[in-house]
């Protein structure tokens, strides 16, 4: 690993709470753009960001609607590569909160799972459920409660290790694996400097 990672020191940022720019009572990427001399001041080396992508923040942005949007709460993705440049500038990088164990439920990609469409499917863990309609087990959810939620359409149960709007990707299918290094290459040659994986 590279000394500066080793040895840098990382500043964690929830967005949402950092400064809010615009008086709308939400934190946002200018403000955090604004704080940046500030920052810089305590010797920052990396800013990391919880997760900003658009979301309907059912888990404080841990629920990712699409990975290539920002959430218009926090600005928009020319105040990201803004963000990134002038943290450049002060010598800071970025990293980003990396969601890959789930997405959002009202991502497209669940949304056509949920259509039927057998290769979106397959990006998510679908079972089918033991006689009398049950889950396809006991396990339990991080959030409580059962770890599958019925899809009466499907007559199949997907998996969510967290809530239930937070389905699981299939990890075993490489077409998931190839999504989500097009998600780490859009990011990295934007400028990003790296992520912190979930």
């Amino acid at each position: 690993m590279d000394d500066k990672f080793k040895k840098g020191v990382f500043y964690q940022i929830y967005p949402r709470s950092f400064r809010d720019s615009n008086g709308d009572g939400i934190g946002d990427l200018p403000g955090i753009i604004g704080k940046l001399d500030y920052l810089q001041s305590l010797g920052v080396s990396f800013l990391w960001l919880n997760p900003i992508y658009e979301s309907p923040q059912f888990d404080i942005g841990y629920d990712v609607a699409d990975y290539y949007k920002i959430n218009p709460e926090y600005g928009t993705m020319d105040d990201f590569k803004l963000l990134l440049l002038e943290a450049k500038k002060r010598g800071m990088g970025v990293i980003m909160d990396l969601v890959v164990n789930h997405t959002s439920s009202e991502h497209v990609w669940f949304k056509k799972a949920l259509s039927g469409d057998p290769e979106y499917k397959d990006y998510y863990i679908f079972r089918k459920g033991k006689r009398g309609n049950k889950p396809p087990n006991n396990w339990t959810s991080s959030f409580s409660g059962p770890a599958w939620d019925y899809v009466e359409g499907l007559d199949e149960w997907y998996l969510h290790l967290y809530g239930p709007l937070q389905p699981d990707l299939n990890w075993h299918n490489p077409k998931v694996l190839g999504e989500v290094e097009n998600i780490l290459r859009f990011y990295l040659d934007m400028g990003v400097a790296g992520f912190r994986c979930d």
